[in-house]
């Protein structure tokens, strides 16, 4: 039977991560991130929330503000300098729309990063089902709650069910990035997916500049 996933209460911050912080996570050496955006658009809907979290469990919810993003790049100054950390290995899923994202509404460069959706398209070729969702099921046997996935995510009071949404996801990337390894390893495909992943900040660029569907025929 599925389980639910870990009851983690998050730091809930504004603007920025506080200097605390961010010593914290750059000792961590991997931290999950997430995002949440009023759509899909990076071009178009503002960001508003970035999740991370540590193997410590040490988890953060960081709201962005609209009047945030009328301040000069690089915004969120202490989050940014942590996202291009090369020190420290970013763990994201589907993340070429974050990687947009927070350069798009931050101007901060992701890297090193690694996709947990992107290792679960090369890892588990036998099904075509590589959402979160489904993934974190089979791999973590975690049943995730999506229900609030479209809300109101630039309400400066977020409801209990958003937060517990919104950090669920990020709470699972790193055990998922594990098992994946695992899988890609076995089949020999680990440095497959670390070429992979050097590409997706150009494809997000490119996403970006309007070339979404430059390789395609």
């Amino acid at each position: 039977m599925a389980q639910s996933p870990p009851n983690v209460i998050p730091e809930i911050v504004s603007g920025d991560l506080s200097e605390a912080q961010l010593a914290a996570y750059l000792r961590a050496g991997e931290v999950a991130v997430d995002t949440e955006t009023l759509g899909l658009n990076p071009l178009r809907d503002r960001l508003c929330v970035v999740q991370l979290c540590d193997r410590a469990g040490r988890a953060t919810m960081l709201q962005i503000r609209r009047e945030d993003l009328a301040l000069p790049m690089p915004r969120a100054p202490r989050l940014a300098r942590l996202l291009e950390e090369p020190g420290v290995l970013k763990v994201l899923h589907f993340a070429r729309f974050d990687v947009a994202t927070l350069k798009h509404h931050l101007g901060a460069r992701l890297a090193p990063l690694y996709c947990t959706r992107t290792a679960s398209k090369l890892a588990r070729t036998y099904t075509d089902r590589h959402g979160l969702k489904d993934c974190v099921l089979e791999l973590l046997g975690i049943e995730l709650d999506k229900a609030s996935q479209r809300t109101d995510w630039a309400s400066p009071d977020l409801r209990p069910e958003q937060v517990s949404y919104a950090i669920a996801d990020v709470t699972l990337l790193l055990p998922l990035m594990d098992r994946l390894e695992a899988m890609l390893a076995r089949e020999g495909r680990s440095a497959l997916a670390r070429e992979c992943f050097k590409a997706i900040p150009l494809m997000a660029e490119l996403d970006l500049l309007g070339f979404g569907g430059l390789f395609e025929h």
